[in-house]
């Protein structure tokens, strides 16, 4: 955690080794055009490389970043204490070269130095990586990182997706504006990346690759397949054809389709009962087959 004291002036500051502290002064105030520069990449958290802190206006607490913040305070004991910070609000930053507290800008009033490459004053947000590509994106109205040139905004699931989404994925509206279905982490502002599904729901890259390891191929949300599964049903044809069921157990049940919403009837089987519809074994059965009880049944 990146938490410090509340006491500005007590506020313990972690500094590149450049000698002594006259030389640390005398490196960010010269007139070289360099000293915005001074420190670059050298300061900051785990999340983001930056030459600030901020002052966090709801607990009035300094912390690198807002994942720094949120991390601490979700650790609470006391659950009526744990909060987000709201990134806009911040109004506070501390530069972590000189520690000088000032209002939120680009550059330091005291010493000069720039306290990100990267700036943007609507978010409060500061990063000295620029290799990330970050950009604002005003319908967003947060900073996202991968290049804005990368990237469009889908008005209807409310968020940034890849270009190659653009005309060539199902919308869901506010899709984005949810919690992951597998780990529950809003994805809004997930840091995280993010997988859009065919039936256009969306989750955490990495959840979803979890989810495909454990042989689950349905959307948690919908439960419509999460691509195309024709080769598998294909092979579940062949397994059904090829294991003829007891004369006890051939009836008809009647099935909703999880992918088409169809419903419509199937014979019967342990392996799975087929859409008339779309030929999708991704179903499930509404009611009991009519009149048919199994043979281990027996009567109250």
């Amino acid at each position: 955690m990146n938490c410090e004291k509340d006491d500005t002036n007590n506020t313990h500051v972690d500094r590149p080794q450049v000698g002594n502290q006259e030389d640390a002064d005398d490196g960010c105030k010269n007139d070289s055009p360099k000293r915005e520069d001074y420190g670059k990449m050298l300061y900051g958290c785990e999340h983001y490389r930056r030459r600030c802190k901020l002052r966090t206006p709801c607990c009035n607490q300094v912390f690198t970043c807002r994942h720094c913040h949120n991390e601490a305070t979700s650790a609470l004991s006391n659950p009526k204490e744990r909060h987000e910070l709201v990134r806009q609000d911040v109004k506070l930053v501390i530069c972590a070269v000189c520690n000088t507290a000032q209002e939120v800008s680009g550059l330091c009033s005291e010493c000069g130095i720039k306290f990100g490459e990267y700036f943007c004053e609507i978010c409060k947000f500061y990063d000295d990586d620029t290799t990330k590509k970050q950009f604002h994106c005003h319908d967003c109205g947060i900073c996202r990182v991968g290049g804005r040139e990368n990237f469009f905004h889908c008005p209807k699931c409310g968020s940034c997706y890849s270009i190659g989404l653009r005309d060539n994925h199902s919308c869901v509206e506010n899709a984005m504006k949810n919690h992951c279905p597998i780990c529950y982490e809003f994805l809004f502002d997930s840091v995280k990346g993010t997988r859009i599904m065919k039936c256009g729901h969306t989750m955490h890259t990495d959840c979803y690759s979890e989810m495909i390891s454990q042989n689950q191929y349905r959307c948690p949300i919908c439960s419509k397949s999460v691509f195309n599964m024709s080769s598998i049903w294909e092979g579940l044809d062949q397994e059904i054809e090829a294991t003829a069921m007891p004369e006890e157990y051939r009836y008809e049940v009647p099935i909703l389709c999880n992918d088409c919403n169809s419903t419509s009837k199937a014979f019967f089987h342990i392996f799975g009962h087929k859409c008339r519809q779309c030929d999708s074994f991704n179903t499930r059965t509404i009611t009991r087959g009519e009149d048919h009880q199994s043979p281990c049944s027996t009567n109250n």
